[in-house]
């Protein structure tokens, strides 16, 4: 990692910079709250740093400390391939600066800081609860918030203000809301003696098929034009955050299924990596490869899940069938692989469950071709499909240069035009090693987003197969008894192997004080674990950077000005899986 990012800001602010750290090559700096916007806008605009694209802000609580918030924003330059965290500190009933006005994202990621910490954020233009339902009491993530504590919810909330439901003694014919949810343009005829509206609310979701139970949109319609929406999160929310605070770090693999469930392998790895590299860990070449494998399966089932749900959702119903047998195919090797079809916890610290099965690669390579024939057969009828392009072509249509401001990532992201990609500017397991290309579209509409992702499923199938064809052999695990349980043979045979095998499971893997950022390639974008560990068996802290949720956060403003029927066709493509979304 380049140190050009930290030499220019320190050259820039000097004593303004209160610290400085190269942990593992993660690159940070921390500064005092009210010199936060200065420095994070230097970052951003600044050329030789360039960081455009902000992936998340963390909330950490140290309760025994004056100051006792770390708020981190973790920040990504595209161009100069650089990374950095910037760090504040708060004592409880201080605020931090907001960056919304910096990018757009920052407006959700810090109401989750709010939300689950209590951290104020001055000037933010929304600052309300996010993932918690708005009669929750407390803060979750605080360390004194007790983990067994549940809260009920009576009402439902409003999320549109009463002043844009009935925007006052008159009609409004002439002017639009803006993306700040205020009015431009000229009134309508007063009206004296009553409140009138032209605008009807309504909610789209959670029942609705295209919300699959999990998100909801207040939505105020003109006609069936939408002219301002609101959404609302957080109905599948588990709180893995404070779940992993209270598990070894052993235990949270199975949690980490649970996140985007389409694609649990994948998100096995993610995690899985961040630790490793915490421990400074290298794994075998073959566990290396497998993961790959898994991963790209992942990738695949994922996108045929997200494109086959799309088109249903428009209306054509036949190219779900041959998107989900296709998965079916693959997760019939899935189930001989791990056992279990959905969640699998197939990856573990320092290696895998186990190794492949005997027939795994025929089997696999007899699955794929059956994918790319399902596949084959739905773009017959849909790529060029009138009805299809009327309803995708130019519709939800974003920019690069705001895709970026939004935090996207992944397809959606390389739907816009830009060609990131996580297994190509930072390549881990030997992604360097395979020879892949990166699918981008050049409108980033609803239609590109479908494009992408057909087009990402063969690249997928291609690693698949280079990684079988060089499939190394050795072992799946690491030999390293700190992380790996010693074999059976010897737990059962010996004190040392007993002792070694109960160690870990009671008290578990014991990683090195500090934190770190482990990040992959999933198959929303990318998906990254940011850990502290204090150095026991447990975590501190493992905050996930969740792909889809900063991609949600722009959907109200995607819909603005279209009709009913263009939202449900441009959240399919966004691909919002909610157990990824809400944690």
């Amino acid at each position: 990692m380049s140190r050009r990012a930290l030499d220019r800001v320190q050259e820039r602010f000097g004593g303004q910079i209160l610290e400085t750290n190269d942990y593992l090559g993660d690159e940070s700096i921390t500064v005092a709250a009210g010199d936060l916007p200065q420095v994070l806008e230097f970052l951003r605009d600044d050329p030789q740093c360039d960081f455009k694209l902000l992936l998340d802000v963390v909330g950490v609580d140290y309760p025994d400390r004056p100051q006792r918030f770390d708020v981190v924003y973790n920040l990504r330059s595209l161009d100069q391939g650089q990374r950095i965290r910037v760090k504040t500190r708060v004592a409880e009933g201080e605020a931090v600066p907001t960056a919304s006005g910096l990018w757009h994202n920052a407006n959700w990621h810090e109401r989750e800081v709010y939300d689950l910490f209590g951290v104020e954020f001055s000037g933010h233009p929304d600052l309300r609860r996010i993932l918690c339902h708005h009669e929750f009491e407390g803060h979750a993530l605080r360390k004194d918030y007790p983990i067994e504590k549940g809260q009920m919810c009576y009402t439902v909330e409003k999320l549109l203000p009463e002043e844009a439901v009935l925007p006052g003694r008159e009609t409004r014919h002439e002017g639009h809301w803006n993306a700040e949810g205020g009015w431009e343009g000229a009134p309508g005829v007063a009206l004296a003696d009553e409140i009138h509206s032209d605008y009807l609310p309504v909610n789209i979701g959670p029942s609705h098929p295209a919300t699959h139970g999990a998100l909801r949109i207040e939505a105020l319609l003109d006609g069936e034009t939408i002219v301002r929406s609101e959404a609302e999160i957080g109905y599948l929310h588990r709180c893995f955050e404070k779940e992993a605070e209270d598990h070894t770090w052993h235990q949270i693999i199975p949690y980490t299924d649970r996140l985007n469930y389409v694609s649990a392998l994948t998100n096995n790895v993610g995690y899985v990596l961040a630790v490793e590299k915490m421990l400074q860990l290298e794994v075998p070449e073959r566990t290396r490869a497998i993961r790959v494998i898994v991963s790209e399966m992942g990738r695949i089932m994922d996108h045929l899940v997200c494109t086959g749900t799309n088109l249903v959702d428009i209306g054509a119903l036949t190219n779900y069938w041959y998107t989900w047998n296709a998965r079916e195919y693959l997760y019939d090797v899935v189930e001989r692989l791990c056992g279990e079809r959905l969640t699998t916890s197939y990856t573990r610290i320092g290696g895998l469950y186990r190794d492949l099965y005997e027939g795994f690669e025929d089997d696999l390579r007899g699955a794929l071709k059956k994918v790319e024939q399902g596949v084959q057969d739905m773009m017959a009828l849909v790529q060029r499909n009138r009805i299809l392009m009327d309803r995708t072509v130019g519709v939800g249509v974003i920019s690069a240069e705001e895709a970026v401001r939004w935090g996207y990532t992944g397809p959606c992201l390389r739907a816009s035009g830009v060609a990131y990609d996580v297994r190509k500017a930072m390549p881990y397991s030997g992604y360097e090693n395979y020879d892949f290309d990166i699918p981008v579209g050049e409108n980033g509409d609803a239609y590109d987003r479908i494009m992408v992702r057909i087009e990402e499923i063969y690249q997928s199938i291609s690693i698949i197969r280079q990684a079988l064809d060089t499939l190394p052999g050795g072992p799946v695990q690491a030999d390293d008894r700190r992380v790996v349980f010693p074999p059976k043979d010897e737990v059962y045979n010996s004190i040392e192997g007993m002792m070694n095998h109960f160690k870990l499971v009671f008290e578990g893997i014991r990683v090195p004080k500090g934190e770190g950022y482990g990040f992959i390639e999933a198959a929303n974008g990318e998906l990254g674990f940011y850990a502290v560990s204090d150095g026991s068996g447990r975590p501190y802290r493992v905050k996930v950077r969740p792909p889809c949720f900063p991609i949600f956060a722009s959907f109200t403003t995607l819909i603005q000005g279209s009709m009913v029927p263009d939202a449900i066709a441009i959240l399919g493509g966004l691909n919002i899986v909610a157990g990824e979304l809400d944690r």
